[in-house]
């Protein structure tokens, strides 16, 4: 079998296309493949079903797989046809995207790449500009979106992450029922929740239909839910609410501590899971716990707080409300000031029994798109930490077939 017969087999060329020739230039490290099309070969219009022959040419060129360590490129002579109904046009190839200097077997693994490595890494490894791979990334993540049906969305989530140091945020929406990332945009304030109701509709779905959403206790997403959609319930999960009562039992432990030196060091024993302490922390956790300080106090009622929330609904929602109290007469300000936080989201905190919903699916996306932040060593625009979450958090971006 000729190179020209093999090479066609291996890009999936059919009739009218074929391999005219090759060129290898080891000494160049490159591969260059030239296609051609049969004498008399009719061409379909991309806009419509209209046949024709080739009214001109024009010379192109893609950027193809590498062969070994070979950079290989392919030429041909695209074929522009006079269409009666919309004018001349170049015709499609099947090897490449409209508009793309790279063939779609480049572009499938740039995709791929693209998940796993930096584009700075991607950039190095297939010897193209990173600006040109970014230009792929968004490509297919925007053809993603515009396909994007958002009608099932009943449930959905809201969190922030920094884009870059300073004060610089997008906010993510997911899906908490699919587990995936649905819309990115820049901020962090009630407008973020504004435009997601906006991108919610343009594809499918209605502001109506969504029932739950699941938050931080950030004023910004709170106001933009209850402007924009009237219809959700707002839950404050409970290990969002423990990590808030965590923070004011070690505000009580850190004031104390500047008079009972016996409290020094021991932040961590305070907070961690018991099951999680060895054999010497727990000890001295045990025997702190017994002592007459306000911190073993706080303690012992975030201890209590916690079970709480293992009753039935009806049953954890009167024991928190007696809780609240009881930490409203404490005399230890922190927990003073969470059971006033308890009292003005009340609706939110107790809707966690009902909804079931948590953050813990936010974090675990979170933390894909910061570990892509860390892959990147941080990104130059906001527009490309929005492709990148799109795609890690998203699963966006799909290989072109």
């Amino acid at each position: 079998m000729r190179d020209v017969d093999i090479f066609a087999l291996a890009l999936g060329l059919s009739d009218p296309w074929i391999v005219e020739k090759t060129e290898f230039k080891p000494e160049e490290h490159r591969l260059d493949i030239y296609i051609e099309f049969k004498r008399g070969s009719q061409f379909k219009c991309p806009s419509c079903d209209y046949h024709g022959s080739a009214y001109d040419t024009i010379e192109k060129t893609w950027q193809h797989l590498n062969f070994f360590q070979h950079e290989a490129f392919i030429h041909a002579r695209v074929p522009r046809i006079d269409c009666r109904s919309h004018g001349v046009h170049m015709v499609d190839v099947p090897w490449a995207r409209k508009g793309s200097g790279f063939t779609l077997l480049f572009e499938a693994l740039v995709m791929a790449m693209a998940k796993e490595m930096s584009v700075k890494g991607v950039s190095r490894l297939t010897g193209t500009t990173d600006t040109r791979l970014w230009r792929v990334l968004e490509h297919y993540v925007d053809a993603d979106l515009d396909k994007q049906d958002l009608s099932g969305v009943r449930k959905v989530g809201f969190d922030e992450t920094a884009a870059k140091r300073g004060h610089s945020y997008i906010t993510v929406a997911a899906d908490m029922e699919t587990g995936k990332a649905i819309f990115v945009t820049e901020g962090k304030d009630a407008t973020t929740i504004k435009a997601f109701a906006e991108h919610l509709e343009a594809h499918g779905g209605a502001r109506s239909t969504i029932k739950e959403v699941c938050s931080d206790m950030s004023p910004a997403y709170i106001s933009g839910v209850e402007e924009h959609l009237p219809g959700a319930a707002i839950t404050f999960d409970r290990f969002h609410v423990m990590k808030l009562l965590g923070e004011a039992v070690n505000k009580v432990r850190k004031e104390e501590a500047k008079t009972e030196t016996v409290l020094r060091g021991s932040k961590y024993i305070w907070l961690s899971n018991q099951a999680n302490l060895s054999a010497n922390n727990l000890t001295r956790l045990k025997s702190l716990a017994g002592l007459q300080l306000k911190t073993a106090k706080a303690w012992r009622m975030m201890m209590i707080f916690k079970g709480l929330f293992d009753f039935s609904a009806s049953r954890a929602i009167e024991e928190i409300a007696r809780w609240r109290l009881w930490a409203a007469r404490s005399k230890l300000t922190p927990i003073v000031e969470f059971a006033r936080m308890l009292k003005k989201h009340w609706d939110g905190v107790v809707r966690w029994l009902t909804s079931g919903l948590t953050n813990g699916l936010l974090e675990s996306l979170n933390s894909l798109i910061q570990a892509a932040k860390s892959r990147a060593r941080g990104y130059r625009t906001i527009k490309n930490l929005k492709i990148m979450t799109y795609i890690v958090a998203g699963k966006m971006g799909q290989l072109p077939t």
